[in-house]
């Protein structure tokens, strides 16, 4: 059984109320604009997804960066996983990532979390991704249970819960 339903199509394009900024699936081609903004942040976003994922690397080169979007946007077009870049309007800057995987972890449907670039820290842009991730996830995601990891639950006591598999 898929952890989604056959027929689901995931959303290519959201706009985040009240700011000029949207979501869309990353891509490989986001590279440049995305090794920027992983690294730009590197530090505190080690601070959150490092003793869970081992990302982002001290060392991570451009090259490892482009091979990781290639990877989501792989694991994108076959619905196993999503990685959505949060944008400018034009496109000429992430500014920070959602991402909707499966459960690793018993308890939940689905398993969330999301950054934005540190200059984003604390501001209104910040705050309404904040609000609009858990609204568009009941609003557009078949979830009865999704887990926002570092939010509804800290990320200790997500890796302190058994493993799916």
């Amino acid at each position: 059984m898929s952890w989604l339903p056959d027929d689901f199509v995931h959303p290519v394009h959201v706009s985040v109320p009240g700011t000029a900024l949207h979501l869309r699936p990353i891509r490989e081609t986001d590279t440049a604009i995305d090794y920027p903004a992983v690294m730009g942040s590197r530090e505190r976003l080690w601070e959150i997804f490092g003793p869970a994922w081992g990302w982002p690397s001290e060392t991570m080169t451009y090259d490892e960066d482009r091979i990781d979007l290639l990877r989501h946007e792989r694991e994108i077009a076959a619905h196993q996983s999503f990685n959505y870049a949060l944008l400018d309007e034009q496109e000429t800057a992430i500014l920070g990532c959602v991402y909707i995987d499966p459960p690793e972890r018993v308890g939940s449907d689905a398993e969330i979390s999301w950054w934005v670039v540190d200059d984003l820290v604390g501001s209104e842009a910040e705050r309404a991704l904040d609000a609009l991730v858990p609204q568009w996830l009941a609003a557009d995601w078949p979830f009865q249970q999704p887990c926002y990891l570092g939010r509804g639950i800290s990320w200790q006591d997500w890796l302190a819960l058994p493993r799916t598999v």
